[in-house]
């Protein structure tokens, strides 16, 4: 599903190895699998999960996904790969002017879904995260938890084959982070792969599986 062969990033035009945001990284992901991305804030993992979107490319190195060479493909094979990918961000990246349920609704509009099933859909998955109540506020109308919980919902109706996630829990209760662990181990079974960032040490430790340990943009351990 995903492998990095010495993958370095750095942004705008430093050149210098130390600059990199990210450096030296491999290691491999298979299909179906799942990893916690854990490091100290400023360790790369937000650049990591930008990279594996499909967002930057690699500025050295290898990096496939779905076993394309991102860095050799064109760029317009690029949005086909990104519309298998959901991605989690941590600052919701919600469309203001759109209610919940069409934010959620975006991604399988774009898609060509018919209006029927994105219906029934969407109403799902925001029953699901808690927010059946919500589906014509907009997210000024909505508290941070209930964005985050809108911004999951979105990432994962889609049922991508890939799903990134960066700190979803940041915003939510325990219960609602409990509740999203059980969605996020859901769709690990169902055969999603499945990359979490959190500081959450709790929820690592009752939710254990391999982990990928940044440390000022190596990679010090990868499970």
């Amino acid at each position: 599903m995903i492998r990095l062969d010495n993958v370095g990033l750095h942004y705008g035009r430093a050149k210098r190895p130390g600059a990199e945001a990210l450096r030296d990284l491999s290691f491999f992901v298979e299909e179906g699998g799942f990893r916690w991305l854990l490091g100290a804030s400023g360790a790369g993992k937000s650049s990591l999960l930008r990279m594996l979107h499909l967002a930057v490319r690699p500025t050295r190195g290898r990096l496939s996904v779905f076993g394309t060479d991102v860095a050799r493909a064109p760029r317009r094979e690029l949005p086909d790969l990104r519309r298998r990918i959901g991605m989690v961000f941590q600052d919701f990246r919600l469309l203001p002017y759109l209610s919940a349920f069409d934010n959620v609704a975006l991604p399988l509009r774009i898609a060509g879904g018919s209006e029927a099933r994105i219906r029934s859909d969407v109403t799902e998955m925001l029953r699901w995260v808690g927010l059946a109540r919500h589906l014509e506020s907009r997210p000024a109308e909505m508290s941070g938890g209930e964005q985050q919980r809108v911004a999951i919902a979105r990432a994962v109706v889609g049922r991508p084959n890939l799903l990134l996630a960066d700190e979803p829990t940041g915003n939510l209760d325990d219960v609602q982070a409990e509740r999203l662990m059980v969605l996020l181990r859901e769709m690990n079974r169902q055969g999603a792969t499945v990359i979490v960032a959190s500081h959450n040490a709790a929820l690592v430790a009752r939710y254990p599986g391999p982990e990928l340990r940044l440390e000022n943009g190596r990679l010090v351990d990868h499970g």
